[in-house]
């Protein structure tokens, strides 16, 4: 993929070979984190906290499959495009997510938008969808 191996040269990406049983733990734990958003008991902080992660790990899964891998959870998410054809308003919306995890974290302003968090849960979703279809990894990563 040209655009990942473009990322490559200006050292945003990795090339790391895909392993099978990562991309799996990553699925899953996306997916865990993704049910657990739906639990309307849970507060909204902690909603948008576990879309997010479920958001993270999915994506991450993504460009493991594909045999990348990066530091930055917004080349994560912009990766996004390339790696299961997410359109990007999508990832944009995403990163938007992004920003707002980082000011809670990092400023203490916690302040989910219902709307944001219901365009992250429906994305995260879709996403969780088109990473759940990608093929079964061939070439592994065999450091067990």
């Amino acid at each position: 993929m040209d655009a990942l191996d473009n990322l490559v040269r200006i050292r945003k990406l990795k090339p790391e070979p895909p392993d099978a049983k990562e991309f799996a733990g990553m699925l899953r734990a996306g997916q865990t984190k993704l049910q657990d958003a739906g639990i309307r008991g849970l507060s909204e902080d902690s909603r948008f906290a576990l879309a997010y992660s479920a958001a993270h790990a999915l994506s991450l899964a993504a460009l493991r499959w594909h045999g990348y891998r990066s530091d930055s959870r917004y080349v994560v998410f912009q990766c996004l495009q390339h790696t299961v054809e997410l359109p990007s308003a999508k990832w944009r919306v995403l990163d938007k997510c992004h920003a707002a995890r980082n000011l809670a974290e990092y400023e203490g302003q916690v302040d989910v938008n219902p709307q944001l968090l219901k365009e992250l849960i429906e994305i995260t979703r879709e996403l969780e969808g088109l990473v759940a279809k990608l093929p079964p990894i061939v070439h592994q990563n065999t450091a067990d």
